[in-house]
């Protein structure tokens, strides 16, 4: 594994524990309704009533997997296999003790170990910042992909813009977030690292180009909350 990747990891398997309570407070819980916002739309561009499998990436502790179960269930559709894959083994030890009969594997995005053609959607929930070869990330989505099958993107993306909004965000988290993340988790550094993360990620026009030229063909995507959150969701073309 790089040795940066390695880093994150190891910072991801220090703060676990903790992590789950740490987002619910930093995002005052609206990054749920975020993610059952994205499932939803997913469930409704895909148009299946019968799915054979959804992998989240980077599942950490599970949130994600447990949005798609609910929510394909609210909608009466039957999905066979959920699988969560992430390289932190300390963040699905903690999704495990809340889904007991989940799959979990440890991997890194750029190198699934699933079939070409084999799902029919995948989903990465505020994990693709992390993952220091997002252009192979990307390409193995789009391997793994069936035809016509969706990724799904949650993320923080760069504000490229000098607004009020922006201000207020970047004053959020880089200095209210490492605060109260590191009273909670007590690793400072941690949510020192992640608020740098976003202001050093991608726009979402550049976002957008990377999905296109790994093959998958972006067919929503919206900002919610000033810009802080963007959904992706792309077609594998």
């Amino acid at each position: 594994m790089d040795t940066r990747q390695n880093d994150i990891v190891t910072m991801f398997n220090q703060i676990a524990k903790t992590y789950d309570l740490a987002n619910r407070i930093l995002s005052m819980g609206i990054d749920k309704l975020w993610r059952k916002q994205a499932c939803n739309k997913a469930f409704s561009f895909y148009n299946k009533q019968h799915i054979e499998k959804i992998v989240d990436v980077a599942c950490g502790t599970g949130d994600l997997m447990i949005d798609w179960k609910n929510i394909a269930d609210d909608n009466s559709i039957v999905v066979e296999k959920i699988i969560g894959i992430d390289p932190s083994v300390g963040m699905m030890e903690v999704g495990k003790t809340k889904i007991k009969d989940g799959i979990f594997i440890e991997a890194g995005a750029e190198n699934l170990p699933l079939d070409d053609n084999s799902a029919d959607i995948i989903s990465i929930s505020y994990g693709i910042r992390n993952v220091v070869k997002r252009k192979e990330g990307l390409e193995e989505f789009a391997r793994v992909l069936k035809p016509n099958g969706l990724v799904v993107i949650l993320e923080f993306t760069k504000n490229d813009t000098n607004s009020l909004a922006s201000k207020i965000t970047h004053f959020y988290m880089h200095k209210i977030m490492p605060v109260i993340g590191g009273l909670i988790s007590g690793s400072r550094e941690a949510y020192i690292y992640l608020p740098d993360s976003i202001e050093s990620f991608i726009t979402t026009k550049e976002m957008v180009k990377e999905l296109k030229e790994a093959g998958l063909e972006p067919i929503f995507v919206q900002g919610y909350s000033l810009d802080m959150s963007t959904t992706f969701i792309a077609r594998k073309i």
